[in-house]
């Protein structure tokens, strides 16, 4: 089981862990995290005490919802992997049916979302970034290397995937680099050293300002970070570890503090830098950022 894939995906900023079963070619979701959902519960005894009764219940009534169910493990709230009931697609529609209310409808809505948008093709693409050769040969630390980080993700996709942007953007009231002088920016970004954790932070955030593509600059500019602290540190971000608000807060204000910014990533690096679910949880956090709600 240790390279089970796992992905998270986020519901009302709620986890939903799913496995990957190779021999099946299909994803089991985990039955406690979508009932955690559905109740709208955060204590995880009552969780599983609730899906125990209803369990019960659904097996009196002949329910196909027991039958469709199968076991992995997965992490549990002491830290140990624990075998945990699983669902497949059509198993967990057919348990938020049990669940009659507005949010419940509002949950298998959002579970149906199909992954044929260009960032569920995209957040494909970049799980099969860990499996490919191609890691191996990016640039680190260049402008290139982000260029080609953002053409493999958004390659077919977007027609400007892996192109330097010619355009002004903002976001939020904040105006990035300004274009025409882009391509010095960069080249001086390229030339800020990285032997240090903070040096590697500080260009990250120089980056970040520059903002060098129309669309996907952080999801493919956290990979560039990571592929810096590995070559250079041996570490990697957990990004499991930083919530969506604490990881938007700190980038907003790391143009003129980036001390938050440091101190959350400091905190959420790790020496696991070839493990395959740091990297796909690091993947599913990151496209998660970039989620509006």
């Amino acid at each position: 089981m240790s390279n089970t894939k796992i992905s998270i995906r986020f519901f009302n900023d709620r986890e939903v862990r799913a496995v990957w079963d190779e021999k099946k070619v299909k994803w089991w979701f985990s039955v406690l995290d979508i009932v955690a959902v559905l109740t709208d519960q955060d204590d995880y005894a009552k969780t599983r005490n609730y899906w125990k009764y209803l369990k019960a219940k659904l097996k009196k009534e002949n329910s196909q919802v027991v039958s469709m169910t199968t076991q992995f493990k997965i992490l549990a709230p002491d830290g140990k992997k624990r075998l945990s009931d699983m669902l497949d697609y059509d198993g967990i529609i057919a348990l938020g049916k049990e669940f009659p209310s507005k949010k419940a409808n509002r949950f298998i809505e959002w579970f149906t979302y199909s992954d044929e948008s260009i960032d569920g093709k995209s957040k494909t693409k970049a799980y099969a970034m860990f499996e490919s050769s191609f890691i191996n040969s990016i640039e680190v630390g260049t402008a290139k290397g982000l260029q080609q980080i953002h053409a493999y993700l958004f390659g077919g996709l977007y027609d400007f995937a892996g192109q330097i942007r010619q355009k002004n953007i903002s976001k939020g009231g904040f105006q990035f680099a300004v274009s025409r002088f882009i391509g010095e920016t960069l080249t001086q970004i390229e030339a800020m050293p990285e032997t240090t954790f903070d040096e590697i932070v500080n260009k990250y955030v120089e980056m970040n300002i520059a903002h060098p593509f129309m669309e996907g600059n952080g999801r493919a500019t956290r990979i560039w970070l990571d592929l810096m602290l590995k070559k250079r540190l041996k570490k990697c971000v957990d990004w499991s570890k930083i919530s969506k608000q604490d990881y938007m807060n700190a980038m907003m204000l790391s143009p003129t503090r980036s001390s938050v910014l440091k101190s959350f990533l400091k905190k959420a690096l790790t020496t696991k830098i070839n493990d395959r679910e740091i990297f796909i949880k690091g993947i599913d956090y990151s496209y998660y950022y970039e989620e509006d709600y």
